[in-house]
């Protein structure tokens, strides 16, 4: 964590990722009453529905030309934007077929073209900060592990710490709010 210039400890920053195909589904009602009761106190928070900001197709630069990618504008600016400025990446994804939704893999697809950006130095940026999950599923939580896994690994890549997945049930609208395991790990979730 940076240093503000008075000596005290810069106020961790929370991006909140929200790839829900639904306004107010469950992983968003479970994600918004974590953030409620166990941020840590005078950290900030923005929440992006990805669907709000959506990315076309990525294309793959790397090899073509010096491999530099032009500067993000729209959409992208304000993604690359508010996660650099991000200690706390929390994406707020529900599991779709045992993985993340079409959404986050997009824009995680977009940090190969962040690395190659000249001028933007996106791990020097998230170096140190931390990724949590929060997610909802049908089922038992061990569906929840390719998604899990994946995230490590990138926490992991980008030299990151794994703050840990918040796991609820549900299927109908509302459903989480049903369980009771869920809500009681909420309400310290961001407190480790």
């Amino acid at each position: 964590m940076t240093e503000q210039s008075s000596g005290a400890e810069a106020p961790r920053r929370f991006l909140f990722l929200d790839a829900s195909s639904r306004v107010g589904g469950n992983t968003e009602q479970l994600a918004r009453l974590a953030a409620e009761s166990s941020l840590p106190e005078g950290a900030e928070q923005q929440w992006l529905r990805l669907a709000d900001h959506p990315l076309p197709p990525f294309q793959d630069l790397r090899h073509t030309g010096d491999g530099s990618y032009p500067e993000p504008v729209g959409h992208e600016r304000t993604l690359l934007e508010a996660t650099q400025a991000a200690t706390d990446l929390v994406f707020v994804a529900p599991v779709y077929w045992y993985t993340l939704p079409t959404s986050v893999k997009l824009y995680l697809d977009y940090w190969s073209a962040w690395f190659r950006v000249p001028g933007v130095d996106l791990r020097a940026a998230l170096r140190g900060g931390t990724v949590w999950d929060v997610t909802v599923l049908a089922g038992t939580a061990d569906k929840a592990e390719p998604m899990i896994g994946t995230l490590k690994l990138i926490a992991d890549y980008m030299e990151m710490r794994w703050g840990g997945a918040l796991i609820g049930n549900g299927t109908r609208p509302g459903d989480v709010l049903n369980d009771e395991q869920a809500l009681i790990a909420a309400k310290s979730f961001f407190a480790s």
